[in-house]
């Protein structure tokens, strides 16, 4: 809602300013250069890009519009489910456990907690290195390492549409140049009519200008920003698990371990330890809360 707003605002103030400076709408509306700068920009992400790049920048302008990011019940799902497990590891034999991460979608634990079970990237990244503990002999401090490597690999997978448009960006306006110069070449191919027909045509010629650096700074830079920030607050979950797990693996108790987790969340959506102890202690009791909340 917030991009929204902020565009409303952003292309209100600017036909009203013209507006009321006297200017004619009629003049901006150059369909003809908005297609040039677009469809070059568009084609040129299209070669620079893999097309799997291409389809996931569609998918981060969703999320950055809908600020699709981990809320507080989000979190206490989260935390829920990694307690569950750790009180699987500590009190169930192996064979037991290991029922639950090699067939998720059929555990009771993780069916308790459908939010984290719809997310098939984490539910797997939880029950691999659930596995490798359960195995026992890779130590602590590697177990951190390869996750750092494997959060590291997914955060920078996640954040390519930024970069990459982030590079679209900072080409517009010289995309807008482009439009421009063909705008004069057309005008020059006039340039025996009326001053008022060659002017009309030279401002139509500018308008490629000032849309490329228009759309730039106002619309595609800050869209790059906010898919950004939506998707470090994603990857902000892997952070979480790791923290609790590796908690876990040094010896201690669940409670304590899901304690190392929350203190890696965000203190505007942190949980409060009362909340927490009522996710998890329960067993996934309040999951049906949690998931409410993050609705």
């Amino acid at each position: 809602m917030g991009v929204i707003i902020g565009l409303v605002v952003a292309i209100g103030s600017l036909i009203g300013g013209f507006v009321a400076m006297g200017g004619h709408l009629a003049v901006i509306w150059q369909p003809w250069e908005f297609v040039i700068i677009g469809g070059i920009a568009i084609g040129t992400y299209i070669v620079a890009n893999p097309m799997p790049v291409v389809t996931d920048t569609g998918r981060a302008t969703v999320e950055a519009l809908k600020s699709s990011v981990p809320k507080r019940g989000n979190y206490l799902e989260l935390l829920g489910l990694l307690y569950a497990l750790m009180r699987e590891l500590r009190t169930k034999p192996r064979n037991e456990v290991e029922g639950h991460i090699d067939a998720p979608q059929d555990s009771a634990i993780f069916n308790n907690f459908p939010g984290i079970l719809r997310d098939k990237e984490l539910t797997l990244f939880v029950c691999d290195y659930v596995r490798l503990i359960i195995i026992g002999n890779a130590r602590p401090h590697e177990i951190e390492a390869l996750m750092d490597e494997e959060i590291a690999t997914h955060r920078r997978d996640k954040l390519k549409p930024y970069s990459t448009l982030t590079t679209v960006a900072e080409a517009l306006p010289a995309l807008g140049i482009v439009a421009a110069v063909l705008g004069i070449v057309k005008a020059m191919g006039a340039i025996d009519q009326s001053p008022q027909v060659l002017g009309g045509l030279i401002g139509a010629a500018l308008v490629g200008t000032f849309a490329g650096i228009f759309i730039s700074y106002a619309i595609l830079s800050p869209l790059a920003l906010k898919i950004k920030s939506t998707r470090e607050k994603q990857c902000r979950v892997y952070i979480i698990i790791k923290q609790t797990l590796i908690a876990y693996m040094n010896g201690a108790l669940p409670q304590i371990a899901v304690e190392h987790g929350r203190k890696a969340i965000s203190s505007a959506d942190r949980p409060t330890i009362d909340e927490v102890e009522s996710a998890t202690i329960s067993g996934g009791g309040q999951a049906a809360d949690a998931r409410k909340e993050a609705a």
